[in-house]
């Protein structure tokens, strides 16, 4: 069988050298003007690149649509007539509803289609990773054929019903998860100030907020916009959690402690009540993780991105725990920290103390709660560009650390997992 990659980008680039290494046939192609400069890095590694689209999808026999969600129609469209009879067809977006929808459009009624989601970067190997599969137009026997080329990434292959299944759990591990800690670094950004240099991030769990906000703002903007903004189901969460954050600063700047501690309770109870799945992270381990070093400084905080996500769920009526099947890196990494804020008597009795209480920290509570409503309005509005600049100038604050950000968040998960 001959594996086509349209898109030779980070991810494609991936599966087709990965593919090879497997002892497949592998073709591909990306954008006229980086041909010269694919084929030299690509040729010797068991990778043909072609010229354009259409000549991979005539001639290969399983097509990966490795391309940006926002452009996926287009680049369907533009090749839909030349795939080759027979042909297996995927695509690698992280958002699937769009690509259902450009797929049933352009492709011939006969072409089978299984759809693909590889949960990691292109930084990371994908032996071990997490790949979500789902049927869509396809027979038993081509699924299972599918699923045999698919196990030569030595992937965990996490098997969902449908295309709707997987955007529902990817709106709650994704595009909510990626917007709370963008909605932290934008508040750090407009403080003009790095979490690191102030006495009230250097706890444990604030290690863990700060190098996941820069993992995060350490990938490229196309990728949080595409699940932000192109996920149908992602608008209603992210829409939910602005409103329980709004809920509880008002609350907070009110002293209104009868009932921000009756939210929070009831949240706490809904979320963790019975709960025997936890993750139990390390609070020595998180510790260890501190870019900053002033913990001489160290006071209270309010935590109120983590409590907004728990009032959030509580509302929406959502179990994070049932979707750690699908779970990615920051997400276990939020739900890691939410669940030992929660589950810590004394750490959430300080954090709620300090939430209603500590005019000192209010500042930096205000900017997050700017911060939650600008995103909020771009993803409501659909502002593509709009998240993409907004992204951007977060990136650009913190550049100096993206790197370093990124692989000291790597081996803090190495180790939290372990």
């Amino acid at each position: 069988m001959k594996i086509g990659i349209i898109g030779l980008g980070d991810m494609g680039k991936l599966y087709a050298l990965t593919f090879a290494k497997a002892g497949l046939s592998v073709q591909g192609c990306d954008l006229p003007d980086r041909f010269d400069a694919l084929n030299q890095e690509l040729l010797t590694q068991g990778v043909t690149v072609l010229k354009g689209a259409n000549e991979v999808a005539q001639t290969s026999d399983f097509i990966f649509y490795a391309v940006e969600a926002e452009k996926i129609a287009d680049v369907v469209a533009k090749t839909a007539l030349s795939v080759k009879k027979g042909a297996l067809v995927t695509g690698m977006t992280s958002v699937k509803t769009p690509e259902v929808a450009a797929f049933e459009k352009y492709l011939n009624h006969d072409t089978e289609i299984i759809l693909t989601h590889a949960l990691h970067g292109p930084g990371f190997s994908t032996k071990g990773q997490k790949l979500i599969v789902a049927p869509h137009r396809i027979s038993a026997d081509n699924y299972q054929k599918a699923l045999e080329i698919l196990r030569l990434l030595e992937s965990e292959i996490i098997e969902l019903e449908d295309y709707h299944q997987h955007d529902q759990i990817m709106a709650d591990t994704q595009a909510v998860t990626h917007m709370g800690f963008e909605s932290m670094g934008t508040a750090w950004k407009n403080a003009g100030t790095y979490p690191w240099e102030s006495g009230a991030y250097v706890s444990g769990i604030d290690n863990v907020k700060i190098l996941t906000t820069l993992r995060i703002f350490s990938y490229k903007a196309h990728i949080y916009a595409g699940l932000a903004i192109l996920n149908p189901y992602a608008s209603k969460q992210i829409q939910a959690y602005a409103a329980s954050e709004s809920a509880l600063f008002k609350m907070m700047i009110q002293e209104d402690e009868q009932n921000f501690r009756e939210r929070i309770y009831k949240a706490r109870d809904f979320v963790f009540h019975g709960q025997t799945n936890l993750i139990l992270f390390d609070d020595a381990i998180m510790k260890e993780f501190s870019i900053g070093t002033n913990q001489a400084l160290e006071k209270a905080n309010s935590h109120l991105s983590l409590l907004a996500m728990v009032d959030a769920w509580h509302q929406l009526n959502i179990n994070p725990y049932d979707n750690m099947v699908c779970q990615t890196p920051p997400f276990k990494l939020r739900l890691g920290i939410v669940e030992y804020l929660f589950k810590n008597d004394d750490l959430l009795e300080r954090t709620i103390e300090a939430a209603l209480y500590d005019k000192s920290i209010r500042g930096d509570d205000l900017e997050f709660h700017t911060a939650v409503r600008e995103w909020a309005s771009l993803i409501h509005y659909k502002d593509m560009e709009g998240y993409k600049s907004h992204f951007m100038q977060a990136k650009t604050f913190f550049e100096p650390l993206l790197e370093k950000g990124r692989a000291q968040s790597a081996e803090l998960i190495k180790r939290l997992s372990s």
